[in-house]
């Protein structure tokens, strides 16, 4: 795979100036600190206004974002995984946070096509689920509606602060310390599968799932490093989530927004094994289509 070398040298530019891993693990650590911190303090702050019994209450359904109120609230955790990403560039890097992201007009361009590109392609996966599957109706439209505008914001929260850990920080740090892709595109992609490995929730199915989250990681880092920015990998991860949390759900989790049920779960293997190969074989046609797009830059 050719890298464009010009959009990934300006990306990985500014991370240069201090390379040295120990700064990258320690900036890690810092990250999880600050994503634990931020999520002690939203524990402490629904303690205040429910008391203990609330928040063991409370704390059992943002775990699995079982209803509407409780999925917000696990998106929003997600900041504090930008805000430590944040801290680590700054304190560790002495770099602008804006780093993380790329050009700004690049960004918000490639957002906008990522998410236009998966939504091409989603469409024709979204008919198919609705001719060939026992859906079940889930989230009413009024509760759906109520809660969207918070849901999105939540999503781009989610989704952006994973893209700037994985596809921001993590390669560009690697990138500007080592030379093989396999190391900083790789490396992050695989870390980035195995943050999702949930085996209570997809039983059998675990590694499989670990598998695909990990090459959709390697299809985002490939085309960070062509497009030199997160732009596109956010907006292609937000039409992901979109699809997945607000759409369609198997139920184990994260289902308190989406329309519909899907008729098996993720832990039943012999059911979503087709599933994954239609869900990858989409992956490399989205990949493939904004390779595309990308060509003449």
């Amino acid at each position: 795979m050719l890298l464009h070398p010009l959009a990934f040298d300006r990306f990985v530019a500014p991370a240069r100036l201090r390379p040295q891993l120990w700064r990258l693990i320690v900036g890690l650590g810092v990250v999880v600190l600050i994503y634990l911190g931020w999520m002690a303090l939203m524990a402490g702050i629904i303690w205040t206004a429910k008391g203990e019994t609330g928040l063991d209450r409370a704390l059992g359904s943002i775990g699995t974002g079982s209803t509407p109120g409780s999925l917000i609230l696990l998106l929003l955790t997600f900041v504090g995984m930008a805000l430590g990403t944040f801290a680590a560039t700054r304190w560790l890097h002495k770099r602008p946070i804006a780093t993380l992201f790329g050009p700004g007009q690049i960004v918000l361009r490639d957002f906008a096509l990522g998410f236009g590109v998966f939504a091409a392609f989603a469409v024709p996966g979204i008919l198919w689920f609705f001719f060939t599957l026992d859906l079940t109706p889930n989230a009413t439209w009024h509760i759906w509606l109520m809660f969207l505008p918070l849901a999105l914001i939540g999503l781009l929260i989610q989704t952006g602060a994973e893209e700037l850990v994985f596809r921001g920080y993590m390669q560009q740090q690697l990138a500007a310390r080592f030379a093989s892709r396999w190391i900083w595109m790789v490396l992050p992609s695989v870390i980035f599968g195995l943050v999702h490995y949930a085996p209570d929730e997809m039983g059998d199915s675990v590694w499989l799932l670990v598998f695909v989250t990990g090459f959709f990681g390697l299809i985002m880092a490939d085309l960070t490093a062509r497009s030199g920015s997160i732009g596109m990998a956010w907006g292609l991860h937000f039409a992901n989530n979109l699809f997945a949390i607000l759409l369609f759900t198997t139920g184990e989790a994260l289902d308190g927004l989406a329309l519909y049920r899907l008729p098996f779960t993720v832990s039943d293997t012999q059911a979503i094994l087709p599933l994954l190969a239609v869900d990858l074989f989409g992956m490399a046609l989205v990949w493939a289509a904004c390779r595309y797009a990308l060509r003449g830059r």
